[in-house]
């Protein structure tokens, strides 16, 4: 019996020790798998920090970006506000005024090309609109409306004032909108390149380059001679170099430099070459 009693109790340990293994290893497996589980979680985490802060990176550059637009249309802004008033000092065409005699042969598509922003400005007595009077080259029959332009110099110049009182109110749609019909109506009016020249502004200024562009070649292609054509030559440099075509740009300055020497837009061309090449340098 005694010998029975002694031979259960080593099968008993032994049951005992097997099992006592058994739930070491089970603890040990959920360990390690706890510590892979933590170590994956640590991964995962640092993996979203990083991204997070790539991502406020790229918000404080957006920022960044956003403010210097904000600053470059509100510069703009100003310095076509300061134009508008030194006209208002003096030069702005007057309501009731008699509007000059047209000259001849000015595009009646030019409109099309000029687009739907906003302009006005002064008449220039020296502007010498082109023999040819399309873009293409061929000449266009004038429309009843422009010959009706013709036979009534002063509705011009109403139709111009009202175009030009609405840039001056910083109303651009409106302004665009009556200054393109301005152009399409009054193809053969001394008003017509300051026209132009104040529908390429208006466009720059709200920062359309594109057709800002387009439009003072078009004032340079039509009216070379114009008061305005210096002013038009230094703005499609501006234009390039805000289009990110930097050697057109240096190109542009440069012929605006050669061509007026001495002239306040030569010293402005001077200027922006110079901010041009700094930038390439930095």
């Amino acid at each position: 019996m005694l010998l029975l009693i002694a031979g259960i109790f080593p099968a008993q340990a032994q049951r005992l020790s097997l099992s006592e293994r058994i739930t070491r290893l089970e603890q040990a497996q959920q360990k390690q798998d706890s510590d892979q589980g933590g170590t994956m979680l640590v991964n995962q985490v640092q993996a979203l920090q990083s991204q997070v802060q790539q991502l406020q990176g790229q918000i404080e550059e957006l920022q960044h970006q956003i403010k210097e637009m904000q600053q470059t249309g509100k510069d703009q802004y100003v310095d076509l506000d300061a134009r508008l008033r030194t006209l208002e000092g003096g030069d702005a065409p007057a309501q009731g005024s008699s509007a000059p005699s047209p000259a001849t042969g000015a595009a009646a598509a030019a409109g099309t090309a000029a687009g739907s922003a906003a302009a006005g400005a002064t008449p220039s007595a020296s502007a010498k609109p082109p023999s040819t009077a399309s873009a293409a080259g061929n000449p266009a029959p004038a429309s009843s409306a422009s010959t009706a332009g013709q036979a009534n110099p002063q509705a011009a110049q109403d139709a111009y004032n009202q175009a030009f009182t609405a840039l001056r109110n910083g109303q651009f749609v409106q302004s665009s909108r009556q200054f393109r019909d301005f152009i399409q109506t009054y193809p053969n009016s001394a008003l017509t390149p300051n026209a132009y020249y104040w529908l390429g502004e208006s466009y720059y200024t709200v920062q359309n380059y594109d057709i800002a562009l387009q439009t003072f070649q078009m004032l340079l292609k039509l009216y070379p001679d114009s008061e305005k054509a210096p002013g038009a030559m230094l703005k499609v440099g501006y234009c390039q170099d805000a289009l990110k075509h930097e050697g057109e740009a240096q190109k542009t300055l440069q012929t605006v430099m050669q061509k007026y020497p001495g002239s306040s837009v030569a010293k402005l061309a001077q200027q922006r070459l110079q901010d041009i090449q700094l930038q390439q340098a930095n």
